[in-house]
């Protein structure tokens, strides 16, 4: 069932339980302030055809080829969209993890007839985990994977109130602390990276809110994040290795990184709110 049936059928699961008695001053259904937090699942979507990508000669461009000194690629044995379970693709990877999120917001909304609109702001953590494997002919496996440490994000919510529920769009900017990190088979060269990343991106979705009481709602939430994660790169060096090595032939080191920059997943939560 995709995403969009499952936020439709929450959605109106919600209206239609909404306390009926809510269906009288629609004018300030909504006002004010409020707090709360959210559950769900974060589901990433970076797992088809990714891949590693290289810089061999050091001119910032990822766009070379690893290869020996017989001028055959060093990685055609290929890649993976996870973590290794050994040494070659016939090893299998680790599926990616999709994981839980938990969130705290807080907001305000101004109601003008049916219409309402605002802000929120929110923050949490995710436990979603994406990892991608490139395997070389020696044969060794090279996985780079992330995980968000936390995010914070300010959307802004345009709705419409009907009958004690209030449905609604959101979309606006995202921040986050992503936890890169790296591990090879490879024990002849000596690998370095440059750390964790801090990542701007947008967020955007809709969902359903319904009062449950005066001030207290519980809702159902659909949200897209897309993190530009373009930052972290592991260098590869010479290590024990002799100077024939794949890795060093065109300028003595190579750097390599993650073909695909952003980092994007799905989540769907319960929310709640106290509203003041």
């Amino acid at each position: 069932m995709k995403i969009s049936q499952i936020l439709l059928i929450g959605a109106t699961a919600l209206a239609t339980f909404a306390p009926p008695a809510f269906a009288q001053s629609e004018d300030e259904q909504w006002e004010g302030a409020y707090i709360g937090g959210s559950i769900g699942i974060g589901a990433q979507s970076n797992d088809r055809n990714e891949s590693v990508v290289f810089d061999t000669d050091g001119d910032g461009a990822f766009d070379n080829s690893v290869n020996t000194i017989l001028a055959t690629d060093a990685f055609a044995p290929g890649f993976c969209g996870g973590a290794s379970n050994g040494t070659a693709p016939t090893d299998g990877c680790l599926s990616d993890k999709d994981g839980y999120a938990y969130n705290i917001r807080a907001g305000y909304d101004v109601q003008s007839g049916n219409i309402v609109y605002g802000f929120v702001l929110e923050g949490g953590m995710n436990e979603s985990r994406d990892s991608v494997t490139a395997f070389s002919d020696t044969p060794d496996a090279y996985t780079l994977t992330r995980e968000i440490d936390y995010s914070l994000q300010a959307r802004a919510r345009l709705g419409y109130a009907a009958r004690g529920a209030l449905f609604y769009a959101t979309g606006g900017a995202a921040y986050a602390k992503i936890n890169n990190s790296f591990t090879t088979t490879n024990g002849v060269n000596s690998f370095t990276d440059n750390g964790n990343s801090k990542s701007w991106g947008y967020s955007y979705g809709g969902g359903a809110e319904v009062k449950l009481a005066k001030n207290f709602s519980l809702g159902l939430e659909y949200l897209y994040t897309k993190f530009d994660d373009d930052d972290y790169v592991v260098s590869v060096g010479p290590g024990t290795a002799p100077v024939t090595d794949p890795f060093l032939i065109v300028s003595g080191g190579t750097d390599m990184r993650r073909s695909d920059s952003n980092f994007t997943m799905h989540n769907i939560r319960l929310t709640a709110a106290i509203r003041f």
